[in-house]
């Protein structure tokens, strides 16, 4: 596999209008100008974002122009959700949220040295767009042709609104392409629609053909996403020690995903391991191993061996077994509801009496649970009382 193979299969969902043809262009020798949007909704980056912050670095490394554009402008409208936005945000609140993101990406993508990453506010031209731009913009797509899009459909199956506000959102990601005249756009599968608005006006607008490609979502297989869970988000500058233990809470079957997306190792090492894995390997080894891939990138390699063996030494001094009870559990589900249903405790007031009396001991995080009304939000390995190991798997 070459660095274009590699380019353009690693990390990679899928490429409009084909592989085939972006092939073709790179081979051709050309560099292309791409860029990836980030809404600054919050003021983190998540480990889900380190996704397309792989496949940046990626097209930089080869020398194509990048640009990291923070979405101050598209992030007024609200990119629509599965349930309609409670809160909209001010341009000023979303120019503060993103005031660290660079200082939080800057350990995958690179804003110095030779073949720079660009930064853009799409702000500076969405929030100059005059009422005959946004006519002109508009025209382009026919109400039949956003009300496709399946989070509006989910919606109208519940009698759920949408409000125009968000309606309008793909619109405006379109015009970024228009505005930056990028060659490829990069991004989440769960933004395939918006892009692909920006692959059509591009044509209308521009009569130019803009690349597509799309990376996979870190999710288990019952669709949940990892890293961005509710009360879960990993943040690409948590502390090493909560970075570690995030990660060795994820379930095994996103270990293979996770090196291929998340980490620069080898796609020959990543596929020794998963047929370890397939051969009845300790998930255990690998995820240590992801772990501290992930923590050497965000931090350095002397702070990930030291997480490494901070968190080898707490398992060994508490002596967790390798093998332990299992039992299943979903988001939400109050905790002690499930170990009393599953015969662990004997009953709610048991469950009440070990919270408050610090035994119940989140090994993963290293913390006590002292909540009687904790959710389980993840994957979870505890210790209760001073001698039971259960190991809880989401459902």
């Amino acid at each position: 596999m070459d660095k274009i193979d590699e380019l353009l299969t690693r990390g990679v969902d899928r490429i409009y209008p084909s592989k085939e043809a972006l092939e073709k262009e790179l081979r051709s020798g050309k560099k292309l100008r791409l860029y990836q949007g980030f809404d600054p909704t919050g003021d983190k980056l998540h480990i889900g974002h380190m996704v397309g912050l792989r496949k940046l670095a990626a097209w930089q490394a080869l020398g194509h122009q990048v640009i990291f554009l923070i979405g101050d402008g598209t992030g007024q409208a609200g990119d629509p959700k599965i349930t309609a936005r409670k809160k909209f945000h001010t341009n000023e609140e979303l120019r503060q949220n993103a005031k660290d993101y660079v200082m939080q990406a800057k350990q995958i993508i690179k804003f110095d040295g030779g073949n720079p990453v660009e930064i853009l506010y799409n702000g500076d031209w969405l929030n100059k767009l005059k009422l005959a731009d946004i006519l002109n913009i508009a025209e382009n797509f026919s109400l039949a042709q956003l009300s496709e899009r399946d989070l509006y459909q989910e919606r109208a199956k519940r009698r759920e609104e949408v409000n125009l506000r968000e309606f309008f959102y793909p619109l405006l990601q379109a015009y970024d392409s228009v505005a930056m005249d990028v060659d490829l756009e990069l991004g989440g599968s769960d933004q395939t629609f918006n892009m692909l608005a920006g692959r059509s006006l591009m044509k209308s607008m521009k009569k130019k053909e803009k690349f597509v490609m799309t990376t996979p979502l870190l999710a288990d297989s019952s669709g949940r996403k990892i890293g961005k869970t509710e009360g879960n988000v990993i943040a690409l500058d948590d502390k090493p020690e909560k970075l570690f233990g995030a990660i060795m809470a994820f379930p095994d079957e996103v270990i293979i995903k996770c090196f291929e997306c998340l980490t620069t190792v080898s796609m020959q090492k990543v596929e020794e391991i998963e047929k370890a894995l397939k051969m009845g390997e300790n998930p255990m080894i690998y995820k240590k191993e992801l772990a501290q891939e992930i923590v050497k990138d965000l931090h350095d390699q002397k702070i990930a061996v030291a997480t490494t063996e901070d968190f080898s030494n707490t398992f060994q001094k508490k002596e967790i077994p390798e093998e332990m009870e299992e039992i299943k559990g979903g988001i939400g589900d109050l905790l002690g509801e499930v170990l009393v249903k599953n015969k662990i405790l004997p009953s709610k007031s048991e469950w009440r009496r070990l919270v408050l009396g610090k035994a119940i001991h989140d090994l993963i995080k290293n913390e006590n649970i002292a909540d009687a009304d904790w959710k389980i939000n993840q994957d979870l390995t505890l210790k209760i009382g001073k001698k039971k190991f259960l190991s809880i798997k989401l459902k």
